[in-house]
């Protein structure tokens, strides 16, 4: 029988991991997951290559390769992960040539220095998407001002993007309008857009972190009473509202004439994936993210232990639809209580790009100990 996640496809909702290792890539444990649990793409970030680089040996003789040709920081670094990303994009040629180029997508980041510098993000996609040299790859640009122009300039170029740290609606709004502007560029350069394909990935979990905390601030000071027995039930609830109305945006910008003229072109939905989906909370459900956000034209990119749990108990059914009007009065009401929902979601997109920072720092630091210690053995 096939897993949840493969049958999801059937629901029109394709299953990327989130979540990259070199050991889980040369061990068959990668090849397993495709042909076992449904996983049809992979995404990474700063965060998971910092882990994985950190954790045992794996990489150590990369890492001395590295060494021996004088490279270090960033550009150790991009050897390393540029090797991973191939090796993936590898195992998946079958999907993205079974899909024709929608799914078998791995994802490569900008480095995070760049997310505020439009010239350094188009400048470092375009090296990243020519040095993987892989027609699968997808070079993830963070969803900043900044980042804006160079999505529409990428895809102008005829790079695939995915659009990453996408919190509010009104961000993924001007997301939508950067890629489809890219692509009118193409068309007026009688550039073909047939295989430019692009997902946008709308951020989750940290949604409920964030306003969770926020309604736990007010609780303290509100005394018993409806308000604040209203203001407790509605914890948990932001992430997923988010989301859905975030998926009416998607539907209303790829129905429109302006969309339809690119469609004759050959052009394709940019699809909405939804990212950040492990459940933060042990009071919620562990598949929280994955069951009410399922619909057609969506990726959801799993962390290993979400894929796990979804396989094991997930729920299917089409559900990214529901409780429109529910999430829209969410919105309206939660401001009212004393919760200032959309300036508290805005925020987030400064703190993901902070926290991958950080993760990107790190990583460079764990390297640097290890191209010391390689450089001395080497003496």
């Amino acid at each position: 029988m096939p897993s949840r996640a493969h049958q999801l496809l059937e629901l029109g909702q394709s299953v990327w991991l989130d979540y990259i290792h070199r050991a889980q890539l040369a061990s068959g444990e990668f090849t397993s997951l495709v042909r076992d649990s449904g996983v049809v793409g992979v995404t990474s970030n700063p965060t998971i290559f910092q882990q994985a680089i950190a954790e045992g040996k794996v990489y150590q003789g990369a890492i001395d390769a590295g060494v021996a040709r004088h490279l270090e920081g960033e550009a150790l670094f991009e050897s390393l992960a540029l090797d991973d990303i191939r090796t993936a994009c590898d195992l998946l040629a079958p999907v993205f040539a079974r899909t024709g180029g929608r799914d078998g997508r791995v994802s490569l980041e900008v480095a995070p220095r760049a997310a505020f510098d439009t010239h350094t993000t188009i400048a470092d996609g375009r090296r990243l998407h020519r040095e993987a040299g892989r027609p699968n790859v997808m070079i993830k640009v963070p969803a900043t001002e900044a980042g804006l122009p160079a999505i529409a300039e990428l895809t102008a170029e005829g790079v695939c993007v995915n659009i990453t740290l996408i919190f509010s609606l009104d961000r993924y709004a001007q997301v939508i309008d950067a890629w489809l502007a890219g692509l009118e560029r193409r068309v007026a350069s009688r550039l073909d857009i047939s295989e430019i394909f692009s997902v946008a990935s709308f951020f989750v979990s940290r949604v409920d972190t964030k306003v969770d905390g926020a309604i736990e601030q007010r609780l303290k000071a509100l005394p018993d009473g409806p308000e604040r027995r209203e203001l407790e039930g509605l914890r948990g609830q932001a992430a997923v509202a988010n989301a859905r109305l975030a998926y009416q945006k998607f539907r209303d910008a790829f129905g429109s004439a302006r969309f339809a003229a690119l469609r004759e072109r050959g052009a394709h939905v940019q699809r909405p994936l939804w990212a950040s989906t492990s459940t933060k909370n042990p009071a919620y459900p562990d598949t929280l993210y994955v069951d009410e956000l399922i619909g057609s034209d969506t990726v959801n990119t799993m962390p290993p232990k979400t894929l796990q749990a979804f396989n094991d108990h997930g729920t299917l059914a089409v559900t990214i639809d529901r409780d429109l009007d529910q999430a829209r009065r969410l919105f309206q009401r939660l401001p009212e209580l004393g919760i200032p929902v959309n300036e508290l979601i805005a925020q987030l997109e400064g703190e993901g790009v902070k926290t991958f920072a950080k993760s990107f720092d790190s990583l460079l630091e764990t390297l640097e100990q290890s191209r010391q210690a390689a450089a001395g053995r080497m003496r």
